[in-house]
């Protein structure tokens, strides 16, 4: 009685340490840890699992490769803060294959005999939904998304309650539980700089402050793409003033010099590439919207049922997130110049 005692005050502490902190899921979802971590707790077996989600396949996003290159103890401290939060717990540290090749070993060494283990990805950016993930540590091949709920929260790796967070998120995991967080995250800075690079700057800086703090910001006329990489939000640059949200990434790009086409392509022949073709609305809709930009001219009233399809049907996060870019783009780099 007297350890699970301990066991529930450790986490109330971490937890209630998570919601103060107000610490956000560093994937993309931007969901609050303290309540993911809450539910998991909440949810009673005999055994658990837990993911740092290192698959990280988006262009231009880059933080987590930082964290594994520069600080895989933060990481690991992070993790054991978890598997001792969490009773009779394993944990996973689930990479993309070049990760994996570069750091595995570095990380086994700082595991030591930690109930953790550095798993490799077997497919590509989809590997990094948490239902696919699951499915790739089963050994379920070729992974596909799963329908939720259940959460993974509630039935994930086995058939067990399973949390899954991003290595960011870990990391500062870490920091919060000895009081070392500064309300900060890591930004990716990418595309028409000479300042790329992986930043940490305060969470509250707006991106033009951002990019000011890190000299990237730009003397040309440009827009950014911000959140995720090809699925982020098309800012201008009077529009900077805002935060970064998603997975933190920064992409530069000359306004004069880039053509809305080209980039649009570029989006889409990556959704094209990465989706399982599992369900309709992501496979067919991906191929309507590359015809359409193939072709150089949109039909409105097509595109809008195609947005509306893949936002509200499709199975998993990659179809929902397709129309996002393209619609930003459409309203704000196509508005002004011709087809």
């Amino acid at each position: 009685m007297q350890k699970n005692t301990r066991l529930a005050t450790r986490q109330e502490n971490i937890i209630a340490k998570l919601k103060q902190a107000d610490l956000r899921g560093r994937g993309g979802a931007n969901f609050p840890t303290h309540s993911k971590w809450q539910m998991f707790a909440d949810v009673d077996a005999d055994k658990k699992y837990i993911v740092a989600n290192g698959s990280e396949g988006e262009p231009n996003v880059l933080k987590d490769g930082y964290i594994l290159k520069n600080h895989p103890e933060v990481l690991v401290e992070g993790l054991k803060i978890a598997l001792e939060t969490f009773k009779s717990s394993e944990a996973f540290i689930f990479l993309r294959r070049d990760y994996f090749k570069k750091y595995k070993k570095k990380l086994e060494k700082l595991i030591g005999d930690l109930p953790i283990t550095v798993f490799r990805e077997h497919g590509g950016y989809l590997s990094g939904e948490e239902t696919v993930l699951c499915e790739e540590i089963e050994k379920n091949l070729p992974a596909r998304p799963r329908t939720k709920p259940p959460y993974p929260g509630q039935v994930g790796i086995n058939g067990l309650p399973t949390l899954i967070n991003n290595i960011e998120t870990f990391y500062y995991v870490a920091k919060i539980s000895k009081n070392e967080y500064k309300k900060t995250r890591l930004y990716s800075i990418t595309g028409k700089t000479f300042y790329k690079g992986v930043f940490e700057l305060p969470v509250a800086w707006s991106i033009k402050k951002i990019l000011t703090a890190t000299k990237a910001l730009p003397e040309f006329d440009y827009f950014v793409q911000v959140g995720g990489g090809a699925s982020g939000d098309i800012l201008l640059a009077s529009e900077t003033t805002q935060q970064v949200s998603g997975s933190g990434a920064i992409i530069i790009y000359d306004k004069e010099q880039t053509d809305p086409w080209v980039l649009m392509r570029t989006w889409i022949d990556f959704f094209m590439n990465e989706n399982c073709d599992k369900c309709t609305p992501c496979r067919e809709g991906s191929y309507r919207i590359l015809e359409m930009v193939r072709d150089r001219q949109f039909d409105k009233k097509v595109l809008d049922d195609l947005f509306f399809v893949l936002e509200n049907t499709s199975y998993c996060a990659l179809g929902k997130s397709i129309p996002l870019p393209f619609k930003s783009a459409i309203k704000k780099l196509l508005a002004h110049t011709r087809n």
